[in-house]
């Protein structure tokens, strides 16, 4: 019987002509990967099955140019996917003066690091990473420094009687005779990042090279409007401005996800710091301690409200400005995401009920805050009395009284709380239980017969029972005035524009424990990525819910002081709980979200059950 052919590939055929990877072994790992299915590359199956060593690969391509061009490289190598190899050419499709390397660095698909020395294997030069590199000082002392800058290329040190330059590009013509008529052909060309090998020599050149341009106040004011003015347009949720050594670093988080929107020279830094806290009304003049501001912004007519933290680092302060009141109008709880029945309940059982604590949980940037306030304006109306205690107020809601912490008057969380409940109120709204006194209050004010509706910072619906337990509140407390415990989380939506069909891999249905059948036969979806959602294959967000509501049955548990697993068991035995994963999961099967964003974004804390029980339970069609 012979052998089964195999077709390898450019570089396992190089490894095997090598003597470096038997036949047998190709093909065992061939049959492997084909099983795996999980985006993983055959040289990533190669080196988990130990037949090639990355350095050893490294090395033998360097010594032998493949006709791979450098996107097919990454691919193979396992730098990128196949989506994100697409995204890339088609970014540079509009962007014709930029190269790949380009644009694969600029959209965050690889860093430069990885990049370069891809292009090093790629190229057959020895890579230099000049973020380790120590470069031979007495070398560069000899060796005029202003032709080095003309020539793009720094001297590292002495290997076996020849010079290691570090170039930017070592393809450039002009460069490598620039550096021929300092060394001969005594050299060896290396390759580095072109940003490090500038700042190294902008270091070594000790102020013989021009400065920048010194940034003034003016300056400072105009790049800060432009940061936050992009920051909104582009429907950002916090701003990060981060100083490092050598640069001031601008990303966004939109999506939950942070992209990168600039980089300033490091002289910015000082002066936009110094306005920021100008507008925040912080002290310019401390340096040495954390800070935290707020500020208001006017942008195409809109107010927006800025809180913003300064963070001191070993180069310098960094901010995060968060943006609030960005909605203009509060999410109606009808569309927030809840499935079907899980809505139902959670309006005629939770939020019609005429007292007990309502508790959302979830980690920070999760959504408790817009869920939050759909419940409130959905309960709202002329006959009762909503007071709220928050930390700051981000969204105005007409006819309830909302109040907004300032601890810099001594209107303090304590202090607000013993006042709100001296306002006869119908409802408390309070921001987040921070501490024991603000889960007492809330505790004692549902006793005594008012709605509370709160936030917690816990990892799901369970873990909300066992920290209140472990917050000195006595367990019957808890039982008898704890409503419902509502957890949340954000996961990216696939863009509608470049949505495709998808298969579950072998791999996504091992995570999850699946068989084919538990799947079920749904059209998954996933997006290939397209100009629409800057080739992230996401736009937008949808929110994925857990709620416990609580029965007799998991009331006796608390008494009793189960344990979280036991709470969870018992909750999905008697209580109709489908957790977070599995209200993903269902979603998914809608077309909505996909199974990296669920991987990405939610505990795995019990197995999920089959998508079409799940579907059932929550009642999709």
């Amino acid at each position: 019987m012979g052998q089964e052919k195999i077709q390898p590939g450019e570089i396992v055929s190089l490894l095997i002509a090598q003597g470096l990877l038997s036949e047998e072994n190709a093909r065992y790992a061939m049959r492997v990967h084909a099983k795996l299915g999980s985006g993983k590359t055959l040289i990533d199956t190669l080196k988990d099955l130990k037949y090639v060593e990355a350095e050893q690969l490294k090395e033998v391509l360097r010594a032998n140019h493949l006709s791979l061009k450098i996107g097919d490289l990454l691919m193979e190598l396992g730098y990128l996917s196949r989506e994100k190899l697409n995204a890339a050419l088609s970014i540079q499709k509009g962007q014709k003066n930029k190269r790949l390397g380009e644009v694969i660095v600029e959209n965050q698909f690889m860093t430069e690091a990885d990049f370069i020395e891809a292009l090093s294997v790629q190229l057959g030069f020895p890579f230099i990473d000049l973020v380790t590199e120590e470069i031979d000082k007495k070398l560069i002392e000899n060796i005029p420094i202003k032709w080095c800058i003309s020539n793009h290329f720094i001297p590292i040190r002495k290997e076996d009687g020849k010079t290691l330059l570090a170039f930017m590009d070592p393809f450039s013509k002009s460069d490598i005779q620039g550096a021929q008529k300092l060394f001969g052909s005594n050299f060896i060309p290396g390759i580095a990042s072109p940003y490090l090998i500038e700042k190294k020599l902008e270091k070594v050149s000790a102020g013989r090279l021009r400065s920048r341009a010194d940034v003034d106040e003016n300056t400072a004011i105009g790049i800060v409007e432009s940061i936050i003015s992009s920051a909104i347009d582009q429907g950002a949720s916090d701003i990060h401005i981060e100083p490092f050594e050598e640069r001031l670093q601008v990303r966004f988080r939109i999506d939950g996800i942070l992209v990168p929107f600039k980089i300033f020279a490091i002289n910015a830094a000082n002066m936009v710091t110094a306005r920021i806290k100008i507008l925040c009304k912080a002290n310019i003049a401390e340096k040495r301690r954390h800070q935290d501001g707020r500020m208001s912004f006017e942008h195409d007519g809109n107010n927006y409200d800025l809180r913003a933290s300064f963070f001191v680092t070993v180069f310098g302060e960094k901010i995060v400005l968060r943006i609030l009141n960005r909605i203009d109008q509060i999410i109606r709880l009808d569309h927030i995401g809840m499935q079907p029945k899980m809505l139902d309940r959670f309006k005629k059982d939770v939020l019609t009920a005429p007292s007990g604590v309502m508790v959302i949980t979830g980690p920070t940037g999760s959504g408790k805050t817009t869920t939050l306030y759909s419940c409130v304006s959905d309960i709202a109306n002329p006959q009762i009395n909503i007071v709220t205690a928050e930390d700051p107020v981000e969204y105005m809601v007409e006819g309830i009284s909302q109040c907004s912490i300032d601890t810099t008057i001594n209107r303090t969380f304590d202090e607000t709380l013993r006042h709100v409940v001296r306002q006869d109120p119908d409802v408390i709204v309070i921001g987040e239980i921070r501490d024991n006194f603000s889960a007492n209050v809330a505790v004692n004010s549902a006793l005594t017969g008012h709605k509370v509706l709160t936030s917690f910072h816990t990892e799901d619906s369970v873990s909300a029972l066992i920290r209140l337990m472990n917050m000195d509140i006595d367990a019957f407390l808890i039982s008898s005035t704890l409503s419902c415990v509502l957890a949340q989380r954000l996961l990216r939506r696939i863009c509608p524009h470049c949505s495709e069909a998808y298969k579950p891999t072998s791999w996504d249905m091992r995570f999850l424990n699946y068989t084919a059948q538990d799947i079920g036969k749904y059209e998954y979806l996933k997006g290939r990525g397209c100009t629409a959602c800057n080739h992230t294959g996401y736009r937008g967000r949808v929110a994925v819910f857990e709620m416990l509501v609580l029965d007799e049955f998991i009331k006796a548990a608390i008494l009793e002081s189960r344990a979280s697993y036991e709470l969870r068991k018992i909750s999905i035995e008697t209580a109709g709980f489908v957790t977070l994963m599995e209200d993903a999961l269902s979603k998914i099967s809608k077309g909505i979200t996909t199974f990296e964003e669920a991987f990405r974004c939610i505990p795995r804390l019990v197995p999920p059950r089959p998508v079409h029980e799940i579907n059932r339970l929550l009642g999709v069609i």
